[in-house]
């Protein structure tokens, strides 16, 4: 587990700069979406996912549930840790999941 939370740490740090201008950042969400760091199974979202396969129903979830459902995600397929909801990396996978679903607006 502090395996996991030191290279989260790392990926957010060499990432973070480029994208402090603007938060949640799709450029953020889609690394953490393709790292194997966020986990302990060396797989990442986009393992299950690629290309967003299987991501076009998220529009019938509110962001409060869809960021229970990346945690869970996280957890049981990654082996990871959970991320906090009101933090900047979840927000930002949170914006990228977004852009794969069916009924954009």
């Amino acid at each position: 587990m502090n395996k996991t939370l030191i290279a989260l740490g790392i990926l957010i740090m060499t990432v973070l700069p480029a994208q402090a201008i603007e938060a949640p950042s799709l450029s953020l969400g889609k690394t953490l979406f393709e790292a194997t760091l966020l986990g302990t199974k060396g797989k990442s979202c986009a393992s299950c996912h690629p290309q967003g396969k299987g991501l076009a129903m998220v529009g019938d979830f509110n962001d409060l549930e869809l960021k229970d459902i990346i945690n869970a995600c996280l957890r049981d397929a990654l082996g990871g840790a959970l991320i906090s909801t009101d933090s900047q990396e979840m927000n930002a996978l949170l914006a990228y999941v977004r852009k794969f679903q069916k009924n954009q607006q």
